[in-house]
C-alpha cells in the first residue's frame, strides 16, 4: 500500500483540488460499443449507462471486474453517552471480533460476490469527544483517520465498497449531514439501530445541540467532518478519495457512507464522479442526501445494517452490467441484422 500523504486537512484540499477524470476515450468507445450490441437501444436501461461509466474509469471499452475490493471501519462515538443509541459501545468491538471471524453479514456477501474483505478498526479504546460539548476530533485525529482509509485501499482493486461499524454513528452522519445542507434536525435523524419514540426525540435533540456547538461546521465540508464526524466516517472519506485518485469506481452504500463521501462532494464539486449509488436504506435521511447528491440508487430494499451490505449487494447489479456490455456480441459479429 501507498503511504498517504494526508498530514492535515490543507493536504486534502490539495488532493481535491487536482482530481483525475475518468478517461473520455474509454467512455465513448464503451458508448459506441454499447450502441452495436444486439439489442434494442436502451433496451438494458441503467445497466448500459453503468457499464460506461465504469468503462471511463477503467479506461477501457471491454472493462470486467476482477477485483473488487469491500473494507469495514470501525469507530467509536463520545456522543453515546448522551444515549443515542439502543446498544452499548462495546457493540463496535464484539462486532469486529464477528467480521473477524467471519459471522457477520458483510462477510457472507462479500463472498457471494467475489470481494476481497478488510476490516480495520480505529482507536476502539478511545471514542471520538461528545461533539455536544466541542469538536469529536482534533485535526491531528481526523487527520490521522483519513490517513488511515487512504492506506487501506488496494491500488490493484477494480472497484471499492466501504462500510462501517459504530454504535451511535447513525447520529454523527445525521449532524454532519445537517451541517452541510442545512435544513432542520428531524430531517437527518432517524431510528438508527431501533430506538424508541423517546430515543428519536433525544438523537434529535443531540443533533440540534451538535451543531449549536460547532456553528463553524457549517462553513466549511472538512471542519464539519472534523467536529461532527467519527473516525470510521473520517476513514471512509478517506478510502473515497483514494480511489479517486486511483481511479477506482466505488460503489456507496447507506446513509453513513454517504454522509462521509458527501464531505467530499460538498469541499470539491465533482469529487464523487467515480462513484454510483448501491442502494436506498431505510434510514430517512438517506434518500435526502442522495438527492442532494443527484445520485439514483441502484436497489431499494429497506436495509438499515449499514457494514457496506447495501453496496456489496449492488455489486452483483454492476457485474451483471458489465457482463452484457462486454460479453455480447454486436450485429456484426453475430451476423444479426441491425435494421
Amino acid at each position: 500500500m501507498t503511504e498517504t500523504p494526508i498530514r492535515s486537512l490543507d493536504e486534502v484540499r490539495d488532493i481535491l483540488a487536482s482530481l483525475p477524470d475518468a478517461d473520455a476515450d474509454a467512455a465513448r468507445a464503451a458508448a459506441a460499443r454499447n450502441a452495436q450490441l444486439t439489442k434494442p437501444p436502451g433496451a438494458l436501461g441503467r445497466l448500459e449507462d453503468l457499464a460506461i461509466w465504469f468503462a471511463g474509469w477503467r479506461g477501457t471499452d471491454r472493462p470486467r471486474l476482477e477485483a473488487p475490493q469491500i473494507i469495514v471501519f470501525a469507530g467509536n462515538h463520545g456522543v453515546t453517552r448522551q444515549g443515542v443509541s439502543a446498544f452499548p459501545a462495546e457493540v463496535t468491538a464484539q462486532m469486529v471480533l464477528n467480521f473477524e471471524a467471519g459471522g457477520a453479514a458483510i462477510n457472507q456477501l462479500a463472498g457471494a460476490f467475489g470481494a476481497s474483505l478488510d476490516v480495520i478498526a480505529l482507536d476502539l479504546d478511545r471514542p471520538t469527544a461528545d461533539f455536544t460539548e466541542g469538536p469529536a476530533m482534533t485535526e491531528d485525529e481526523v487527520a490521522e483517520a483519513l490517513s488511515a482509509g487512504w492506506a487501506a485501499v488496494d491500488p490493484g482493486a477494480d472497484l471499492l465498497v466501504v462500510g462501517e461499524m459504530g454504535i451511535g454513528n447513525t447520529t454523527a452522519a445525521a449532524a454532519l449531514s445537517m451541517a452541510l445542507f442545512g435544513g432542520q434536525p428531524a430531517d437527518w435523524t432517524g431510528r438508527g439501530t431501533g430506538v424508541d419514540a423517546a430515543g428519536l426525540a433525544k438523537k434529535t435533540d443531540v443533533v440540534a445541540r451538535g451543531l449549536a456547538a460547532n456553528p463553524e461546521a457549517r462553513d466549511d465540508p472538512l471542519e464539519a467532518l472534523r467536529r461532527l464526524g467519527g473516525r470510521e466516517l473520517a476513514a471512509m472519506a478517506g478510502a473515497i478519495l483514494r480511489a479517486r485518485t486511483e481511479r477506482i469506481p466505488v460503489i456507496l452504500d447507506g446513509f453513513i457512507c454517504t454522509a462521509a463521501a458527501a464531505v467530499l462532494e460538498k469541499a470539491s464539486p465533482g469529487a464523487l464522479d467515480h462513484a454510483v449509488a448501491g442502494h436506498l436504506s431505510a434510514e430517512g435521511g438517506h434518500r435526502r442526501l442522495l438527492d442532494h447528491l443527484g445520485k439514483d440508487p441502484l436497489l431499494a430494499l429497506d436495509l438499515r445494517l449499514g457494514e457496506g451490505s447495501g453496496a456489496a449487494l449492488a455489486i452483483g447489479v454492476l457485474r451483471g452490467a458489465l457482463a452484457c456490455h462486454s460479453g455480447m456480441a454486436t450485429f456484426a459479429e453475430a451476423g444479426v441484422s441491425d435494421g
